[in-house]
């Protein structure tokens, strides 16, 4: 029998786009955000990579809050469609606030933007995103159909990275520099996220808990629902929940460091602010194409651990040769290795939201109980610490290399730890990663209980 179908294509299409209106938030803050406090507002990043982090500290609290609450939500827009629609007015609203720091003592500065970058991540961008990625599990219940809603989402968020790296340095002095330029941006931004999550939720359903049933020799009400302590037990004994959310926050651990740091790159290193596009884009736009073929890939090679496993050695090979290549500051060089690894860095991107179904279907099989909001946590969670900590860290080796912002021209230890930051840091963390992945399992464990249990698979998607 072939595999029942849940979507039509347009509807994959509106989910991805819920990742275009997320990035519309995330993009510019990851990666604009330390600039704007060093060099406009003229505050101290180390200050800033510590409240950053603290922030993201705080954020780990909320995240399995709202994982659990979406577990338990009723409502005529099901459980997680709602919490996405309203939480994004939160995201939108503070994306402005948060670069509209005031005139004011210093020290009120810093109180300012914690109070609004905290409420940003750990209230509004949590709920946001964890009930966005909990969708992939309650809109389908088709382990393909999942990869494809991953290629999607990643898609959006891509071309949203590409353009917002593009752009937004040129909008900024298009609407006069300096503060008011950051905060026109904001504007634009936190408007278009906020009417296109509102077409994501209102494009898709929830599928009703009973289609479970249909087809299967399982019946969903062994399937038990749990409160927040229990949730917690079970996240911790399922070890693959551990190992995705090690890979989670050592992906966006990379990210934070090297989009934090980009445009000091490209401004201080190779002596150009607008190569910031032209890179995000040599990265980026394969990763999409990387992402279109993912499915197939996945479908021929039998699972995304083989997929994930091949791309990420390919990103470790060439990662090696990006750092020759940017000692000698050979821009076609590294443009074509960022285009490469870009390649090998596409199936784990999207496949994540998979595994993540497969990781909370381990624990329905081996528990008999549901936890799909809370595992979808592991998603938020992994997004605030990772990128908190790479924050952070680039704000305190900022530091210790001697990055002024308000000056001219920065000493040559300064430059020297922003090459350090943006070529040879995320290269070790791909290395983490890759031995993460191989630990990374699940899909054969599901497979075997399954085949010992005679169930079908698709009981517990």
């Amino acid at each position: 029998m072939s595999e029942k179908k849940y979507l039509k294509w347009y509807q994959k299409v509106a989910y991805g786009s819920g990742d275009l209106a997320s990035n519309c938030s995330y993009a510019l803050i990851s990666s604009f955000m330390m600039i704007y406090l060093t060099n406009t507002v003229g505050l101290n990043s180390a200050v800033i990579g510590t409240l950053m982090m603290i922030s993201k500290l705080l954020d780990g609290i909320t995240d399995i809050f709202f994982g659990a609450l979406i577990d338990r939500t009723k409502s005529k827009l099901g459980k997680a469609r709602p919490w996405m629609l309203y939480s994004q007015i939160g995201v939108s609203a503070c994306l402005f606030l948060v670069f509209c720091i005031p005139s004011m003592s210093q020290n009120m500065q810093y109180v300012y933007f914690f109070v609004f970058y905290t409420a940003f991540n750990a209230i509004f961008y949590t709920a946001s995103n964890i009930s966005y990625a909990s969708l992939t599990a309650l809109i389908t219940k088709n382990p393909n159909e999942r990869v494809q809603l991953g290629s999607f989402r990643f898609m959006f968020a891509l071309l949203t990275n590409i353009i917002v790296a593009s752009v937004a340095m040129g909008m900024v002095e298009s609407f006069g520099g300096g503060a008011k330029g950051w905060r026109m941006l904001a504007l634009i931004f936190a408007i278009i996220g906020l009417v296109v999550n509102t077409f994501s939720v209102l494009m898709v359903k929830e599928v009703p808990e009973d289609s479970f049933e249909q087809g299967t020799t399982a019946k969903m009400d062994e399937v038990k629902k749990v409160n927040v302590l229990e949730s917690l037990k079970l996240l911790i004994k399922n070890k693959y929940y551990i190992i995705i959310l090690g890979i989670y926050i050592a992906i966006y651990g990379a990210s934070g460091v090297s989009q934090g740091v980009g445009i000091y790159f490209m401004t201080y290193y190779m002596g150009n602010p607008a190569l910031l596009g032209t890179f995000s884009m040599a990265s980026m736009l394969p990763m999409i194409i990387g992402l279109a073929i993912t499915p197939a890939l996945v479908k021929k090679l039998g699972s995304m651990w083989k997929v994930n496993l091949y791309g990420y050695l390919l990103n470790i090979f060439f990662g090696v040769f990006f750092i020759i290549a940017a000692l000698n500051k050979n821009l076609p060089i590294m443009l074509i290795i960022a285009f490469i690894r870009g390649l090998g860095s596409a199936p784990m991107t999207g496949t994540l939201n998979a595994l993540i179904a497969e990781v909370s279907g381990y624990t329905k099989r081996t528990q008999k109980q549901s936890v799909d909001g809370t595992m979808y946590s592991c998603s938020s969670l992994g997004i605030k610490l990772g990128s908190g900590i790479g924050s952070a860290v680039a704000g305190w080796l900022l530091a210790i290399g001697g990055f002024n912002g308000m000056a001219e021209v920065q000493t040559q230890s300064a430059v020297n730890m922003i090459f350090i930051m943006y070529a040879v840091i995320p290269l070790g963390l791909s290395v983490v990663i890759t031995i993460l992945n191989y630990l990374m399992k699940v899909e054969k464990a599901n497979r075997e209980w399954d085949a010992a249990h005679s169930v079908s698979e698709r009981s517990y998607g």
